[in-house]
């Protein structure tokens, strides 16, 4: 080993420092860059595998701690930043320009509140420097539009040499498409799955998303016409399934999560939503009002993960219905810890896999 402090030597003992999920070295996978010195003040860039890195103080700390076992560093300086890599492609599929993960989030039965993790998970990835897109493919429910203060707006019709293209609304760092633009808000969505499958289509590839980390899909429930195009339109990084604790929705989420396992679309995880009530005026006390456990049970028997729990509050609700995720308006919330949280797990696991 150097004994004198060069980039050299800190390269060399920040090699036995592994990235915590990859298991592989930093220098290995040239995420340590820049290394300087000047007189004894050590500088370099940590590149993470996604800016929403849920252990990024952890890999800081270990790297700072061996770098103070050179002779001569009075103080070091890391610059953090991170660089998303793409997910695998399919000979079969076909990707979109410029986004380099897909993912869908998907529920087995309505009402569990699938739409409402989808925007907060989406709008937390952004807060962490994610470049990110959502689809609101619930078109016979279209609800993201008023989730993101969006309602009333509308998508831009561009012509180009390749035809009519729409250009996304945007709030809270995150693009969006809905059928919510296209339609009267209390025009219902009459349509047979030709017709289904040819709106996701346009919201996949004919839409400027521009660079994308992650272009998220809020997903109809069940395991019908919009899956199946989904999953075999474009490759996908994954699929997070959302239940509550309740026995009908866990019985609901376990044939969605089988029906992406058929699609040979990776399950991610599952998400147990409305775990528990928290009263607001006993921010202490928590009730178990659709069961408890149940999300557990069910990542622990079909051996996937759980993502995590988010338990209902009123400010939840509210965010919602007013157009301000809660990971917004109440980012100290219980409720917003966990869904930061997951959207955490979600990047996580996609850079592993797409790096694996």
């Amino acid at each position: 080993m150097l004994d004198t402090l060069s980039a050299e030597s800190v390269l060399e003992v920040l090699k036995p420092v592994q990235d915590p999920e990859l298991q592989k070295s930093l220098v290995a996978l040239n995420m340590i860059r820049n290394v300087s010195i000047d007189q004894g003040k050590v500088r370099f860039t940590l590149v993470l595998t996604t800016p929403a890195c849920p252990l990024r103080q952890f890999i800081v700390e270990d790297c700072e701690r061996a770098v103070k076992t050179l002779p001569g560093v009075e103080s070091i300086e890391v610059e953090v930043t991170a660089e998303t890599p793409h997910q695998k492609g399919l000979p079969d599929r076909t990707g979109i320009d410029g986004v380099k993960n897909i993912i869908a989030i998907s529920s087995g039965k309505g009402g569990v509140g699938k739409s409402s993790i989808a925007v907060n998970v989406a709008v937390a990835l952004a807060q962490a420097g994610a470049k990110v897109g959502l689809i609101d493919a619930d078109i016979y429910g279209p609800n993201a539009p008023m989730m993101l203060g969006l309602e009333g707006s509308g998508v831009a019709v561009r012509q180009t040499a390749q035809g009519e293209v729409l250009e996304p609304a945007f709030n809270h760092g995150v693009k969006l498409v809905s059928m919510g633009f296209l339609i009267d808000k209390d025009q219902p969505v009459i349509w047979r799955g030709p017709m289904l499958n040819g709106v996701i289509r346009q919201f996949l590839y004919q839409v400027t998303w521009g660079d994308l980390d992650y272009l998220i899909v809020d997903m109809p429930p069940g395991t019908g016409d919009a899956q199946l195009t989904l999953a075999q339109a474009v490759p996908m990084a994954g699929a997070v399934i959302v239940t509550t604790p309740q026995t009908v929705a866990l019985l609901d989420s376990r044939r969605g999560l089988k029906m992406f396992q058929q699609l040979n679309v990776p399950v991610l995880g599952i998400v147990e939503n409305m775990s528990y009530f928290i009263p607001p005026d006993m921010p202490d006390r928590q009730y178990d009002i659709f069961g408890s456990a149940g999300g557990e049970k069910t990542a622990n028997e079909l051996n996937i993960p759980l993502l995590g729990c988010v338990p209902l509050e009123i400010p939840l609700r509210e965010g919602g219905d007013q157009g301000v995720p809660i990971v917004v308006g109440d980012p100290d919330s219980a409720s917003a810890k966990a869904l930061t949280q997951i959207a955490q797990q979600i990047a996580a696991k996609v850079s592993v896999a797409a790096l694996a």
